[in-house]
């Protein structure tokens, strides 16, 4: 969908790609874009990860730039840097797959410094820390329960780090949730995750296959939805609800595993989610008008897509 609309809107603004580094009226290619929003994705599951394995190191930062004050109190030189030797911590910090990540995204590049030991000296007043570190031994449930609170409680929470996010990844409020959720899937179990392939193979082959077939396919799409827009004018009809259109229509068509009720009921709910407050009604409404045709007039024999 994403895909969809940056084609769409370089098209509209009759500019495809940038003038500088491409001959004029080559055309953007919708597979490379596709890829940069997985890249996109991973980088910034990467820097989430980063922000947390920061934060819990800097115990080690903040206690050695105490202790070289030219008159260190008590506490100065008693700096508790058990959290830097959290358990699942190293685990995380020795896996290799996220060591590639960190290789290949960079995220030690960005201008981190302030906002980690904001967070970290946020961190250490808290009941939960200061309960942590009161604990002599280590557990396995306690080391990934505080790491998990530095994400959810102190990283989430904080409107600049979340506003630091946003500046730095157009596509936090699509991926957030969703990153957010692998996060704490990766925190209970560190090296579980392939940083590389954090969309599968599989998801991934069906999103380059669904894009192809809708760029391939609009024109026969087009002819389903056209008729039923007669009483709207389509130059004022939202982009983003053309494109699910055309989105649902081709899986009616060439995406024969998926049930039609199924395509209709995620597109609804992508309408609701990303475009305007009716789209939702309409997009259901084209949607559910043009699957009752096909089945009325037997033409709901899905092609393979791949075989088409």
């Amino acid at each position: 969908m994403q895909t969809l609309y940056t084609l769409e809107a370089q098209e509209q603004a009759g500019n495809p790609g940038d003038a500088a580094q491409k001959p004029a009226g080559k055309p953007a290619d919708p597979q490379k874009i596709l890829q940069k929003h997985f890249d996109q994705t991973r980088q910034l599951l990467s820097c989430l990860i980063y922000f947390i394995t920061e934060v819990a190191r800097y115990a080690e930062t903040d206690s050695r730039l105490r202790a070289s004050k030219h008159l260190p109190s008590e506490e100065d030189l008693n700096v508790n840097i058990k959290i830097a030797g959290n358990e699942v911590l190293w685990k995380m910090l020795e896996d290799a797959s996220l060591k590639k990540a960190f290789e290949v995204d960079k995220p030690q590049l960005q201008d981190n410094g302030d906002l980690i030991r904001r967070l970290y000296l946020d961190l250490v007043p808290t009941p939960e820390y200061q309960q942590y570190i009161a604990v002599q031994g280590r557990d396995k449930k306690s080391e990934k329960a505080m790491l998990e609170f530095i994400f959810s409680e102190r990283m989430l929470a904080n409107e600049t780090f979340l506003s630091h996010i946003e500046e730095l990844f157009t596509n936090w409020d699509d991926d957030g949730e969703m990153v957010s959720q692998l996060v704490m899937s990766y925190l209970a179990k560190p090296g579980s995750l392939d940083f590389q392939e954090i969309v599968s193979k599989e998801k991934k082959e069906f999103a380059r296959q669904l894009l192809q077939t809708v760029i391939d396919k609009k024109e026969v799409v087009m002819d389903l939805i056209r008729p039923r827009l007669k009483n709207w004018d389509p130059e004022r009809i939202a982009t983003l609800d053309m494109i699910l259109m055309q989105m649902g229509a081709v899986e009616f068509l060439y995406f024969e595993t998926i049930p039609p009720k199924v395509t209709i009921n995620e597109y609804i709910d992508l309408a609701k989610d990303y475009s305007t407050p009716q789209s939702g009604q309409f997009v259901n409404g084209i949607l559910d008008n043009i699957h009752k045709e096909l089945v009325r007039e037997d033409k709901m024999h899905k092609i393979n897509f791949k075989a088409n």
